[in-house]
């Protein structure tokens, strides 16, 4: 059945059918759909504009047809154009007359609106869930690293010894940002544009107001061209999806370089990690990799909506259909690459040993080293001349700054002392580094007391 035969004389082409329709992939709303059609309906007989008497058929027949989707009594049959109608269908088919009165007061356009905000909205939810889990299994694996010496990076160059936690805790700020913007999407959408019509309403007496309430929504939208043309909402999470999935890539490149034989810093769990067919000693980060690879696949999906509605004349265009597969196909993908990171770090092991040795290796020191003759009255910029003589000096020798006697260290510049080796060890540079953010244990634990915080408001 289509909702819209009546002026017309000829079938469908069976072509322009398959290309039209929208249930192969629009099924996948057809809880919100069900939900947005018991709320209209209420509302309907709230204002007298259908009978109780058909209120009370139409939501039974209504809630049966969604028990007999969720338990697979009922399959959606792909005859119908959309989800709208295969729903409408199914139900003047059980009810009778009651069922063709569901749709007064209400156009396609408002209706697909409604069900893709509540749709998107759930979905937000979930991932914010997902973005949770994946915050608390960080802000974990933080304590359990507060004394994980590694080097910190600048340029892919070994720079400053931190810590994991501190490493990790990076992460945690840029994932706590994606919950917020997911939050702000969420209060932004949450208007409600059922009651909008095809453009400009309707005359129907409708409670505009009740059904948002019904809805969970803030209130109804204001402006009844902009809730059926509105998709601004869809490219802001497909926006926040993008920033998510390059905060995911960003930590699986990383991962990935860890987990090489010349770095050594991780070792992944063989659940989330493959063989190959001919190199019978191979243990590739094929998961770290599928995630850094779906990033682009989500930026596809923002930039192909935004290309679809940058020329469109207001209201609805048949081309705002096109929204839908590209972000249900995002929200699948982003769903999955958190979830399985999150498996994937969570069963990972952190090699301690080859990470401190690595900071030690790498000059990491060698700030902290000019500090120290700063302290004791040299100028920086002749420390730090001095300090870049003497790691030329460890690279000829093929040791670390620690390693050289203080005779060596002297020979350079008299004002070394025997407590240099304190000022340079790596727990001491690590350590001494106590303001607002930085990675000595006293900084680090203020932070994960207010990460435990932040997760406590949930």
């Amino acid at each position: 059945m289509k909702l819209w035969g009546g002026r017309f004389t000829k079938e469908t082409d069976a072509l322009v059918h398959h290309f039209n329709e929208s249930l192969s992939f629009d099924q996948k709303f057809y809880r919100q759909d069900i939900q947005g059609s018991v709320a209209h309906v209420k509302m309907l007989a709230k204002q007298g504009i259908v009978s109780r008497e058909d209120e009370e058929v139409i939501l039974k027949g209504l809630n049966e047809i969604l028990s007999d989707l969720e338990e697979g009594r009922l399959a959606i049959t792909p005859g119908a154009e959309d989800i709208h109608s295969f729903i409408e269908e199914t139900l003047t088919k059980r009810v009778g007359e009651s069922g063709k009165r569901l749709h007064t007061g209400r156009s396609r356009n408002d209706q697909v609106a409604l069900d893709m905000k509540l749709y998107t909205r759930d979905q937000i939810h979930e991932m914010d869930g997902l973005l949770f889990t994946l915050i608390s299994e960080l802000v974990g694996l933080m304590e359990e690293n507060l004394d994980t010496l590694m080097p910190g990076f600048t340029h892919l160059q070994k720079a400053q010894p931190i810590t994991l936690a501190h490493h990790l805790g990076a992460y945690v700020e840029m994932f706590i940002r994606d919950r917020g913007r997911l939050c702000d999407i969420a209060r932004r959408m949450n208007y409600c544009p059922l009651g909008a019509g095809a453009l400009a309403g309707t005359t129907y007496p409708l409670d505009r107001e009740y059904t948002a309430h019904l809805l969970d929504f803030d209130g109804p939208t204001l402006n009844s061209m902009d809730s059926v043309a509105d998709r601004d909402y869809l490219l802001e999470l497909l926006g926040a999806m993008a920033i998510i999935s390059m905060h995911l890539s960003r930590f699986c490149e990383e991962i990935i370089i860890w987990n090489t034989n010349e770095y050594q810093f991780v070792e992944l769990d063989d659940a989330y990690s493959t063989g190959s067919s001919i190199m019978p000693q191979k243990k590739n980060p094929d998961i770290a990799e599928l995630i850094r690879g779906k990033t682009g696949r989500v930026y596809g999906a923002l930039i192909s909506l935004l290309t679809t509605m940058k020329g469109l004349p207001l209201a609805y265009n048949k081309d705002m259909q096109e929204d839908k597969e590209l972000t249900f196909d995002a929200i699948d993908t982003v769903k999955g690459c958190i979830s399985l990171f999150t498996g994937m770090i969570s069963t990972m092991t952190f090699c301690r040993d080859r990470m401190e040795a690595s900071a030690k290796n790498g000059f990491t020191n060698a700030t902290d080293a000019a500090d120290y003759l700063v302290n004791k009255g040299v100028p920086f910029r002749d420390a730090h001349g001095i300090i870049g003589q003497l790691v030329l000096l460890c690279i000829e020798k093929k040791v670390a700054l620690e390693n050289l006697s203080l005779a060596e260290f002297k020979a350079v510049s008299p004002v070394f002392e025997e407590d240099v080796y304190e000022a340079i060890s790596m727990k001491t540079c690590v350590e001494k580094r106590i303001t607002a953010g930085a990675p000595g244990r006293a900084a680090m634990e203020n932070v994960i007391d207010k990460y435990h915080q932040y997760l406590n408001q949930r």
